[in-house]
């Protein structure tokens, strides 16, 4: 918030600097973010405040702050009001349709007002922080939004149709002109809130007023609103349609319904004083009950151990005071009861007590210790397995992409589980709303992006989760996504597919162990509509996910001019167990004997159906069976394919002999024969 060094001195007892002043904030937690002359040559300073303090956003909360760190008292604006006749009714009717939007609205009437320049103070202290004067009604407005922190607003009463103000939602398609020379009307929806009056919308709720409603040089009747409304609702309204105020500002910090009354008793004195008229009727309110003042309490023991100073309780009790929180010492010692004033709107625990009697005695009290004693736990098991993974991988040429989980509705639907929906965010603005399905559809991006840029051939990986809705519970999926082409400079989608099943096997061999059993088996009709052609990732007999080629049609729909394949994987309850149990065994003390076996079969038969038969065969001393090769040409003959196999064999207790192996091989082709129909083509 940009404030003027002398506005915040109107305030004080005894002026401050500007050097003080920013000091003293900046020790509150509320820095310095900036500094200036205006152009009537005050000084200026920008504070920077955070989300939580809107009320510290005007002139009089700094002042606040500033008396209650310093030996300082706080001078508060009067706001003298002439005697009201209640019994005479006031010419305004407010109606609120919407208390959960709009807690408490207060309308006022005053007749006979001369709209002109402001006096030259008003002007001065406007003009300090950058505001235009513009005329002593809309002046005065600022004025006490910038002195209490309070948005107001000021109808034209003549302008205003039936006699009434409305609080309602808006009515979808409704037109709506807001203030401003270059202001164009926008089109509201139901979501939004708007003040109207009999007929249509005159302001948009807590944002912005409008044009047909606006005072001018020949008004004489206004209205003074001062209301509070819901922090969401105005958020949503200003993001949804770009338009952003002061107000819409303060109201995003929350506004207490309590606080009202005093602003807008001060803007009537103000408003009598500089434009003249009469206040005519009561206060015409309506909205919810306000709010009774909520209570914490502070344990002076508990608050001497987490600051690790000797405050005593009388000094806990004197610096609550002085931010007006009614502290009282209980006759035991044990507690400080607190009444927490309405603007505090971020204080309600013990904690925060805490946080006040740190910020007003001062951080530097606080005593540092030149040396800490840590222990820093050990990675859990699903952090060194992540580890692990990553490094495997990224060993392979693999490189780890972070990307956003929201994305396009379209990308969503693509990937969507049968059965189940998609989940959106509630911003209607947004433009990929929806949360990612699959991790995939954010590597197809991500690929696309690097192949506009140049970099064609390129193998991805990312841990994060996929979203779905699915039997009336929102389902989150931790998830291994891979993404690649072949690597190799060519198209070729089985080259890209064996890639992504090696990388992805040898992954899973590092959290699952050497000895795990991992398997692709085929997928057939239940394939994913978004893969051309697949298998079902297995670990010890458990699924874990899928892996294949991306279908054609959603490759070129991401303008990917290579064949990419790609595997979708959930590792949690294998990350969980990691590391993977190992056994130490012996060096074998004899030599092996290989054997390469060459079937021809039909391309319909899996090395797993292969794998299984020789296992099957249960041949002596046999170590190991290894895939070698697959081969396809006119040789073979067309629905074929020739596939090689690599059979290792050792004894334990001595050197094992040609003539042992062949007989063995010789029983395991009669069986491969028998069951897959192959054609032996070598051995």
């Amino acid at each position: 918030m940009r404030t003027s060094v002398l506005w915040i001195n109107d305030y004080l007892s005894e002026p401050a600097s500007a050097t003080e002043q920013a000091k003293v904030l900046t020790s509150l937690g509320l820095p310095l973010d900036g500094e200036g002359i205006a152009e009537n040559g005050e000084p200026w300073q920008e504070i920077e405040t955070t989300s939580n303090r809107g009320d510290c956003l005007s002139h009089h909360g700094m002042a606040r702050e500033i008396a209650a760190a310093t030996a300082r008292s706080l001078k508060s604006p009067a706001c003298a009001l002439p005697p009201i006749d209640s019994a005479v009714p006031s010419p305004i009717k407010v109606t609120n349709a919407v208390h959960a939007f709009c807690p408490r609205y207060t309308a006022r009437v005053i007749k006979g007002v001369k709209v002109g320049p402001s006096p030259a103070w008003l002007q001065q202290r406007l003009v300090a922080i950058g505001q235009v004067p513009r005329n002593n009604i809309v002046d005065a407005t600022n004025f006490v939004l910038f002195e209490l922190g309070q948005p107001t607003h000021v109808f034209d009463l003549a302008t205003l149709k039936g006699g009434e103000i409305q609080i309602r939602n808006a009515r979808a398609g409704e037109k709506f002109l807001p203030l401003g020379a270059d202001a164009k009307a926008i089109t509201l929806t139901a979501e939004d809130f708007v003040i109207a009056d009999a007929q249509e919308a005159i302001a948009l709720a807590g944002i912005k007023g409008g044009a047909l409603a606006s005072v001018t040089a020949t008004t004489t009747d206004i209205v003074l609103e001062a209301a509070t409304f819901d922090p969401v609702c105005v958020r949503a309204s200003s993001r949804r349609h770009s338009i952003a105020s002061d107000s819409s500002y303060r109201f995003e910090r929350t506004v207490h319904p309590a606080e009202i009354d005093h602003a807008a008793e001060r803007l009537a004195a103000l408003i009598l004083e500089v434009a003249g008229g009469t206040l005519c009727g009561g206060v015409v309110a309506a909205g919810a009950p306000i709010p009774a003042p909520r209570t914490a309490s502070l344990r002076p023991a508990r608050c001497r151990a987490l600051l690790g100073t000797t405050v005593s309780d009388a000094r806990m009790v004197e610096l609550l005071g002085k931010l007006d929180f009614q502290p009282k010492l209980r006759a035991d010692g044990s507690t400080i009861d607190c009444v927490v004033p309405p603007r505090r709107v971020d204080v309600a625990r013990e904690v925060d007590l805490i946080e006040e009697i740190c910020r007003l005695d001062g951080i530097e009290s606080i005593p540092v210790a030149d040396c800490i004693a840590v222990r820093l736990p050990a990675p859990s098991p699903i952090e060194r397995g992540t580890r692990a993974v990553k490094a495997t991988l990224a060993s392979i040429g693999f490189v780890e992409s972070i990307t956003h989980s929201l994305v396009s509705e379209k990308a969503a639907s693509i990937f969507l589980p049968t059965g189940a929906s998609t989940l959106f965010v509630d911003d209607s603005t947004a433009g990929e709303p929806a949360l990612r399905t699959s991790v995939l559809s954010s590597l197809m991006h991500v690929k696309n992006h690097n192949q506009s840029n140049g970099t064609p051939s390129l193998a991805l990986f990312e841990f994060a989760s996929a979203f779905h809705w699915e039997n009336n519970t929102h389902r989150e999926r931790p998830t291994l996504a891979m993404l690649s082409d072949a690597c190799d400079g060519t198209r070729d989608a089985q080259t890209a597919y064996r890639f992504i099943r090696t990388s992805l096997e040898r992954a899973l061999r590092v959290l699952a162990g050497r000895s795990a059993r991992v398997e692709f088996r085929p997928l057939a009709e239940d394939c994913p509509s978004w893969m051309q052609a697949g298998a079902r990732v297995f670990v010890n007999g458990v699924a874990i996910g899928v892996a294949g080629v991306m279908h054609a049609s959603l490759q070129k729909a991401h303008g990917l001019d290579r064949s990419v394949a790609c595997a979708e994987v959930e590792l949690r309850p294998l990350l969980a167990q990691f590391p993977p149990e190992s056994n130490a065994t012996e060096l074998p003390l004899f030599p092996a004997t290989d054997r390469d076996v060459s079937a021809i079969v039909a391309e319909a038969i899996t090395w797993d159906a292969i794998e299984r038969s020789i296992a099957a065969s249960s041949l002596a001393d046999l170590e190991s069976v290894d895939f070698v090769g697959v081969f396809r040409g006119k040789q073979i003959g067309e629905g074929k394919k020739s596939i090689t196999a690599r059979l290792r064999f050792r004894r334990k207790d001595g050197t094992l002999r040609a003539e042992e192996v062949e007989p063995r091989v010789a029983s395991m082709l009669e069986r491969l024969k028998h069951e897959t129909n192959a054609e032996i083509r070598s051995i």
